[in-house]
C-alpha cells in the first residue's frame, strides 16, 4: 500500500469554517467527512465555468464528478478573452500557471483612446501593476481545451460526456434537498438528433451544477417566463490576425465610445515566441436605438463567417495605439458576429440540489474583461461551500448563492453603465472633436476613480488579491497539481 500523504487544501473560507483537510492514498483522495461514499456531482456544460468547477472540486477531494456537454466536439473555436488576476490566482492554485504562461500573453497595459487616437488613459495590468499574479489574454478555444485536457488527465476521459444536452431535471417536490437520502436526476438529449438517444439518457446524483451558458436550459426551466437574453442594441464583430507586434507586444487597446468601439489585444504565446502577435480584435457598433423597447437579440450563429461590409465602413480612418483598424480588418480572413447581450439578475440561483453557475447565473456584457473570470470565481466559491457542508447540499448551495449572487448582480449592472469603459464615454461627451491634454477634459482623480471603483465591484482589487496569493502560496505544489505537459513550454525551448 502506498504511503499516506496528507494534503492541506486551503479553500476559500465560508464564514468561520476551517480549511478542508484531505488525504491521498495512491491515486485516491480520501475525504474525512464522508465515511460511506462520495457525493455524485453532475455538471451540465463543459465551458470555462463547468470545467474549472470540476477541477476545483477534484482538487478539494471530490472524485465522483461527471461533466455533460451539448456539443459533439470541443475544438479551439472562438476568439480572445481576458482572465483577471483574481481568477488567475485560482488557476494558479489548481496548478495551471505554467500552462497559461506558455499559452497566453501576460498582459502589461491597457490603453484607452478616443476615436481620433488621442490618449485618454494608460493603466499597467497584472504583474506590471503590482499584482502577485499575471492578467492573461488568451484564445478562448485554447483555454477551454487546456481545461478539458486537464480534466481528462485528473478525472479521466470517461467523466466527460459529449453530445449530452441538459433537457430537464427532477428532484423532490419542494426542492429542499436537505435530506441525505434526497437525490436529483438530470436528463439529457442529443441536440444534433433528438430522435437518437444519448449514451447516458439520465443520471441521478447528489448535486446538479448548471453551467450551461447564457441560454441555460436549467434557468429556462426555473424561470419559464424570462424569455431570451436582453440585447444591448450593439453587435460585436470579432476576428484574429497574426502580424508584427505593436506597443509593448502585450498591450490592450480600447478606442472609441459606447456606440462605436474598437478593441485589440494579442492572445498567443506561440505567436509571441515567433516574434509575432496574434491580435484579437473587436469592432462594436450600435445597430438599434438605445430607446428601442425591443430587447430581443437578432438571430445569428456565432460560428458563421460574416461579410466585413456589415461593419467596416465607420472604422476606415481609425488609427490608435500603433494600430490601423482598417488594416486589421482587411487582413483578417474570418470575422464572426456576436450580439452583445446579458440577462437581468435574478434573486435566486439555488433550488434544492441544483444551482446555476457562470453565464447561466449571471450573463453579463463583455465589458471589463470579466465574464470568464467571474465563472472561475464561482467555481472556487461553490467548491468551498460544498467542502464545508458535504452532508447538507442544499445549505451549501444556498451559501454559495449568498456569496456570489450579490456581487455578480452588481457587475451586470455596472457593465450596463459601461464599467471601466466609461472613461471613453466621458472623453467623447466632453470633447467629441478631440483634445491635447486629457486632464483638461477629465480631472485626473475622476479619470482614475472609474477604474478603481470597478475593480472593487469586480473583486480584483490588488491588495485583496495579493493577500490571498500570499496565504495560498505553494498550494498546488503541496497537492501535486501540475499543468498537462503538452501545454507547457520549458525555458530551454523558449530560449532555443
Amino acid at each position: 500500500m502506498a504511503s499516506l500523504k496528507l494534503l492541506r487544501h486551503i479553500n476559500w473560507k465560508v464564514e468561520n469554517q476551517q480549511p478542508l483537510l484531505c488525504s491521498r492514498e495512491g491515486n485516491n483522495i480520501i475525504m474525512p467527512f464522508l465515511p460511506d461514499k462520495q457525493p455524485r456531482i453532475i455538471i451540465a456544460g463543459a465551458g470555462i465555468g463547468g470545467l474549472t468547477t470540476a477541477l476545483s472540486l477534484h482538487a478539494a477531494g471530490f472524485t465522483d464528478i461527471h461533466i455533460f456537454e451539448a456539443a459533439s466536439n470541443l475544438t479551439t473555436l472562438g476568439v480572445g478573452i481576458n482572465v483577471q488576476p483574481s481568477a488567475v490566482l485560482i488557476l494558479r492554485n489548481l496548478g495551471l500557471l505554467p500552462a497559461l504562461k506558455s499559452t497566453a500573453i501576460e498582459t502589461q497595459e491597457l490603453n484607452f483612446y478616443n476615436r481620433h487616437g488621442d490618449a485618454i488613459l494608460s493603466e499597467p495590468r497584472g504583474e506590471s501593476a503590482g499584482y502577485a499574479v499575471p492578467q492573461f489574454s488568451i484564445h478562448r478555444g485554447e483555454f477551454q481545451i487546456l481545461l478539458l485536457d486537464t480534466v481528462k488527465e485528473r478525472l479521466g476521459s470517461d467523466r466527460v460526456h459529449l453530445s449530452h444536452a441538459l433537457a430537464s431535471f427532477e428532484q423532490d417536490e419542494n426542492m429542499l434537498g436537505d435530506s441525505p437520502k434526497d437525490t436529483i436526476t438530470a436528463r439529457f438529449v442529443r441536440k444534433s438528433d433528438l430522435a437518437l438517444q444519448p449514451g447516458i439518457p439520465e443520471m441521478t446524483g447528489d448535486v446538479l451544477i448548471a453551467a450551461d451558458g447564457i441560454n441555460s436550459v436549467a434557468r429556462k426551466l426555473l424561470y419559464p417566463d424570462e424569455g431570451p437574453p436582453r440585447f444591448s442594441g450593439r453587435i460585436l464583430w470579432r476576428g484574429c490576425h497574426e502580424q508584427e507586434p505593436y506597443l509593448t507586444g502585450a498591450s490592450m487597446v480600447w478606442a472609441g465610445h459606447a456606440d462605436q468601439k474598437f478593441i485589440a489585444y494579442p492572445i498567443s504565446g506561440t505567436s509571441m515566441r515567433k516574434g509575432k502577435s496574434l491580435v484579437n480584435w473587436i469592432a462594436e457598433l450600435r445597430v438599434r436605438d438605445k430607446d428601442d423597447p425591443d430587447l430581443t437579440p437578432p438571430p445569428v450563429d456565432w460560428t458563421n463567417v460574416v461579410p466585413k461590409s456589415k461593419f467596416e465602413g465607420p472604422f476606415q480612418e481609425w488609427q490608435c495605439g500603433g494600430l490601423s483598424m482598417k488594416q486589421l480588418i482587411d487582413d483578417t480572413d474570418k470575422v464572426y458576429e456576436f450580439p452583445m447581450s446579458d440577462r437581468d439578475p435574478v434573486d435566486r440561483w439555488s433550488f434544492g440540489r441544483l444551482t446555476l453557475l457562470g453565464d447561466a447565473a449571471h450573463a453579463m456584457y463583455p465589458i471589463g474583461s470579466n465574464g470568464a473570470s467571474q465563472a472561475i470565481i464561482d467555481a472556487e466559491a461553490l467548491t468551498s461551500c460544498l467542502s464545508n457542508n458535504p452532508a447538507n447540499i442544499s445549505l451549501a448551495l444556498q451559501q454559495y448563492q449568498a456569496i456570489r449572487l450579490p456581487p455578480t448582480a452588481k457587475i451586470v449592472m455596472a457593465n450596463r453603465a459601461n464599467g471601466p469603459d466609461h472613461v471613453l464615454q466621458l472623453a467623447h461627451e466632453r470633447a467629441p472633436d478631440g483634445f491635447k491634454n486629457i486632464f483638461d477634459v477629465i480631472p485626473k482623480e475622476e479619470l482614475e476613480g472609474v477604474g478603481k471603483q470597478y475593480k472593487l465591484i469586480a473583486g480584483f482589487e490588488m491588495d485583496s488579491v495579493n493577500k490571498k496569493a500570499k496565504e495560498t502560496e505553494g498550494q498546488a505544489e503541496r497537492a501535486g497539481l501540475k499543468s498537462p505537459a503538452k501545454w507547457t513550454v520549458s525555458e530551454k525551448s523558449v530560449r532555443g
